[in-house]
């Protein structure tokens, strides 16, 4: 588990200039600020790529923190390399770019079959705080898919 690719021209804007990507420190409060338990995660920029080191709580805060840096305006690619998860070994996560005309629901039956659209409150809840609502997604937009607890 290495690199994630986000889309550079897409995301939150932090900094000042377009498509550059933001200072660590403005990305590190960025990160910080949706309360996931990063507070032992160190931020590097380098160039147009963040470099997460540290630990995270669980899988849950790993994923969230790769998409909460990647999706910023300026960033194509975050390295985890280095990011440590304190439960257990991390695990590759399941990530998905919007593409135009997505919902969430047509990419719940996508990933987890036909019929299962309804799934996509799984998704919505995976992303949060980073979604603030099931209908603002957009095209670019990177967001984590999270395994279906078994029934």
């Amino acid at each position: 588990m290495g690199i994630f690719d986000f889309v550079k021209s897409v995301g939150k804007k932090l900094g000042v200039v377009d498509d550059e990507a933001p200072e660590a420190t403005e990305l590190k409060k960025e990160l910080d600020s949706h309360k996931l338990g990063t507070d032992k995660v160190d931020v590097v920029v380098e160039g147009d790529k963040v470099v997460l080191k540290g630990e995270v709580a669980d899988q849950s805060a790993f994923e969230k923190a790769v998409i909460a840096v990647g999706n910023t305006l300026g960033v194509s690619k975050v390295e985890a390399g280095e990011l440590k998860v304190a439960t257990s070994p991390a695990k590759d996560p399941v990530f998905y770019t919007v593409k135009k005309g997505d919902n969430l629901w047509k990419i719940a039956e996508a990933h987890y079959g036909k019929g299962k659209g309804a799934k996509h409150t799984v998704i919505f809840e995976a992303n949060k705080p980073m979604l603030t609502h099931p209908d603002k997604i957009y095209p670019g937009q990177v967001l984590r898919i999270p395994e279906l607890a078994a029934a």
